[in-house]
This record gives C-alpha cells, sequence and structure tokens, in this order.
C-alpha cells in the first residue's frame, strides 16, 4: 500500500442535518477497472497500515462501484482500496452521506495521491483544497531536507531551521484559519486533537522568585495536552489520531508509577464516558498496556481498571466469558502487586520435609523464585542468580526462597544439587495446600519477586540481571 505524503492529513467532515442514516457513495473511475472488486474501508485509531474493511463491491462497466448501507454509520476518514488494494483513495463519510467520487486512477508518481474531485459534498471539495496545501508543504519540506544534506556551516543550519519554523507556522495557521471558519466539523476537531500546548516562552520561578522552575514545561504540557481534544466525538475513533496521542501522553507525560497511572487513567475515561467507541478504545488500550507493560508494577494498573470499570459493568463490549476472563486475571494478580505484604507460604524443605514458613525468614531482603527442574528457561536462571547471589547478593544480606513448582521429590533433590544452590532455602508444597501459583500468579515459571526485611513486595518479574539494581533504589529511598 502506497504511503501517503507527510503532510497530508487526509481527515474532514461534519454530521448531515437531518439525513437519512447509513450512506451511499457511487465511485466513478476515470481508467477503466474492468472485473475489479473495490472495498470501502476505514481507519480505526491507528495509522496506516492498520484500517478495517466495512464494505466490497465490483466494478460495473469497468468504470463504476456503488456502496450502499441503510444503517446509522459513524462519521470518520474512509478510503476506498483498489487496484489489489495497492492503491488509497480517502474521504469522509458521515452518516446521511450521499455524494459521488470520480478517482484519477492513473499511474502517478511514487507517494502521490490519486486525483479526486466530488459531487454532492462541499465538505469533500474542502477537504481536497487542504490536501493540495498539505501536499505543496511536503513538496516545500523535502526541498528544504535535500538542502540540508548539504548544509556545512552554522549559518546554512540556522536558515534552514527558519525555513522548516515558517512552513510549521503556515501549516498551523492554516488549520487555525479553518478551525475558525468550519467549526465542529471532524476536520477542525482532528486539528485541535493534533495541536501541541506550547509553554510560555519567560522564564518561571517557583515561589521564592530566585529559583527557575525546571519543571515548568513539563508541568504545562501535561496540564494542557488535553486542552483541544473533543471527548465526546467518537467520530474521532475513526481517524489516525488517537492511538498515537494517548499512547505519547502516557508515555511521555504522565510517570511510570502506578498511582500517577491510575489517576490520569480516571481522568480521560471520566472525559469519555457516555460516548460508545472513544470510551471502549480508551479502556481497553490501558488495560492491554498495563498487562503487557515491561515495566515493574504496571499490573496495578490492570487491576485498578479491571476493579473500577470491568467489574462494575463498564466494559459492554464483553461477553460474559470475556469478562470472566479479565476478573479472573486481576484476582491473581491482585495479591502481590507492589507493595502489599507478600502471602505467607508454608512450604516443607525439600530435604527434610521440615515446615518452611516464608514469613518467618529472617533477612534484610528475601528473593522467591519458583522454578520447574523440567523447565527450559528455569535451568538458565537458576544458575545465574546463583553467581549474583554469590557475588554480591549474600553479602548484601539476602536470603532465597526456592520454590519448586512441583515434580518427583527426588528429581527436585537432584536438580539442587547439581546446581548447587544448597545455600538456598530450598521448599515445595509437599501437602499441596499452600495456593502458592494462584498466591503469586506462578502459572509459569521462573517467577521471581523481591521483599524487604518487613515481608513487603517490592520487586517483581525480576531475575538475575536487575535485583541488585532494585535493591540498591530501594536502599536510595530509604536513606532519603
Amino acid at each position: 500500500m502506497k504511503k501517503l505524503a507527510p503532510f497530508a492529513l487526509l481527515l474532514f467532515s461534519c454530521f448531515a442535518a437531518g439525513a437519512k442514516d447509513g450512506y451511499r457513495i457511487e465511485v466513478t473511475f476515470k481508467q477503466e477497472l474492468p472485473d475489479s472488486v473495490v472495498y470501502l474501508a476505514h481507519y480505526f485509531g491507528k495509522h496506516l497500515p492498520t484500517i478495517y474493511r466495512q464494505d466490497s463491491a465490483r466494478v460495473t462497466g469497468k468504470h463504476k462501484v456503488v456502496f450502499e448501507s441503510p444503517k446509522e454509520q459513524l462519521g470518520g476518514i474512509f478510503m476506498v482500496l483498489y487496484s489489489n488494494n495497492s492503491k488509497v483513495a480517502e474521504f469522509l463519510l458521515d452518516n446521511g452521506d450521499r455524494f459521488g467520487i470520480t478517482i484519477d486512477n492513473s499511474d502517478k508518481k511514487e507517494g502521490a495521491l490519486p486525483g479526486l474531485s466530488f459531487s454532492g459534498s462541499p465538505e469533500n471539495d474542502r477537504y481536497q483544497e487542504y490536501n493540495k496545501k498539505m501536499e505543496g508543504l511536503a513538496l516545500r519540506h523535502k526541498a528544504i531536507a535535500e538542502k540540508g544534506s548539504k548544509a556545512q556551516t552554522l549559518a546554512d543550519t540556522l536558515a534552514l531551521d527558519k525555513e522548516y519554523k515558517a512552513l510549521a507556522e503556515e501549516q498551523a495557521g492554516y488549520r487555525k484559519a479553518y478551525v475558525k471558519k468550519y467549526p465542529n466539523t471532524l476536520l477542525s476537531n482532528v486539528f485541535l486533537a493534533l495541536k501541541t500546548p506550547e509553554p510560555p516562552a519567560q522564564q518561571h520561578y517557583l515561589e521564592d522568585g530566585k529559583t527557575v522552575d525546571s519543571l515548568y514545561a513539563y508541568e504545562y504540557m501535561k496540564a494542557h495536552y488535553w486542552d483541544q481534544f473533543n471527548f465526546r466525538d467518537d467520530r474521532l475513533i475513526q481517524t489516525p489520531v488517537y492511538d498515537t496521542k494517548l499512547n505519547d501522553y502516557f508515555n511521555k507525560w504522565v510517570y511510570q508509577v502506578p498511582d500517577s497511572i491510575n489517576a490520569e487513567a480516571d481522568k480521560i475515561l471520566t472525559a469519555t464516558k457516555g460516548t460508545k467507541e472513544l470510551f471502549h478504545y480508551t479502556l481497553r488500550t490501558l488495560s492491554n498496556n498495563a498487562l503487557q507493560s515491561k515495566v515493574m508494577g504496571m499490573d496495578e494498573v490492570f487491576v485498578h481498571l479491571v476493579e473500577q470499570y470491568y467489574m462494575k459493568g463498564a466494559a459492554y463490549w464483553l461477553s460474559d466469558k470475556d469478562l470472566e476472563w479479565y476478573t479472573d486475571r486481576a484476582r491473581k494478580i491482585a495479591p502481590n502487586v507492589l507493595g502489599n505484604t507478600a502471602p505467607d507460604l508454608n512450604m516443607q524443605d525439600v530435604f527434610t520435609l521440615k515446615d518452611m514458613p516464608l514469613h518467618e525468614v529472617k533477612a534484610k531482603y528475601t528473593v522467591l523464585i519458583v522454578w520447574s527442574y523440567d523447565c527450559g528457561h528455569c535451568k538458565k536462571e537458576v544458575p545465574l542468580l546463583d553467581s549474583v547471589y554469590r557475588a554480591s547478593l549474600k553479602g548484601k544480606g539476602v536470603k532465597i526462597y526456592s520454590v519448586a513448582s512441583g515434580g518427583e521429590l527426588s528429581e527436585i533433590q537432584q536438580f539442587i544439587n547439581s546446581n548447587k544452590i544448597g545455600d538456598w532455602i530450598n521448599v515445595a508444597d509437599i501437602n499441596n495446600n499452600t495456593g502458592f501459583r494462584e498466591k503469586y500468579d506462578a502459572y509459569t515459571t521462573p517467577k521471581v519477586y523481591l521483599f524487604d526485611e518487613h515481608m513487603k513486595i517490592i520487586g517483581k518479574g525480576l531475575d538475575h540481571r536487575n535485583i541488585n539494581d532494585v535493591i540498591e533504589m530501594t536502599s536510595r529511598k530509604a536513606k532519603g
């Protein structure tokens, strides 16, 4: 699928008052396109190539195809896919629209957009004017970049920066004028959504009036990031804008700690409450991001979202079976989120069968590792962890509570002996009554946790490479 020109944000629409539900789009190709299937598709939150096919039709008479539906249609940025999906013609569609499109489907140079003309859609006519303007800016941008490759002096670089700035100001000015002239249209709402806050240029100081406030720009950006975004316009979900903006905000402007993310997630979910698609996309995206995050402790965000939204009936799109999956997953994670007291385990020593409760371990730090003797990853991680233990952890007052997740006792003992981890507290659930898998989400191995001297969970999802880092970070915090 051909890439679109970088400045060509192909967006535009407004609601058609009093029109019938559905749409009827008659597409005419200037060049013959015999015996071809053409598709109607739309964006859903993300940029190309993430699009969703909605309808298909076969070209009749070598030139024409009609897309038609009587069902209520959510507006957004749509496209016709033709020539075996290798060509794209974008336009704006809203509920009740009836119009015609003529597509110049002749071969064009790489990156060039197809020529489009419309009948019965003034808004798409204006979209075309905007698109031509952006194509012109894209060409000028490319010319500046080519000059930049030949820049040799600081003066050359400064001159190029000035030209880039002029282009950006011209684009911003065009959008600003458009929003003023055509308020509340989809394109205007997209322009506003894309607008980046600009902190005031003057220096800002703390309350003493002397110390420069180094966080002012950050706090300003965070406070005003969503000012222009219309959270009540569900049409924005069928544009390539929201996903980038949502992830950019949480990755760049929100501190990566659960409390901060939970607070910001609640704000946006409150703002989208009552919409259908924006709320759905927001909750689903934030939940999946939290569950898949590699940042330690982000599963706490997942638990928060499930408890506050899924379990309270807000995830209207889920079947009972899918809802139960989210609920069950959150319940398994909840007992071992960071900051909680580690659930106790009354396990038995694998050699003496003597009870060795987890909470009776006395150490500055305790590492809990759940492993299996027939797990390939465990066979690599256990000796590596033992090397780190002998080299540094043991000297820091660390003890390792080593849980064999199952199997024959003789196999467990052989694994311990062959890996020479006799210094560890090696235990197993001999009586099969501790529920360690549920308490520590240990359905896969190895699982590694770190507890402080009070058995508070301070690390999870760890391995031999980062346990020392968590201990050092915790020590620095304790020292203030």
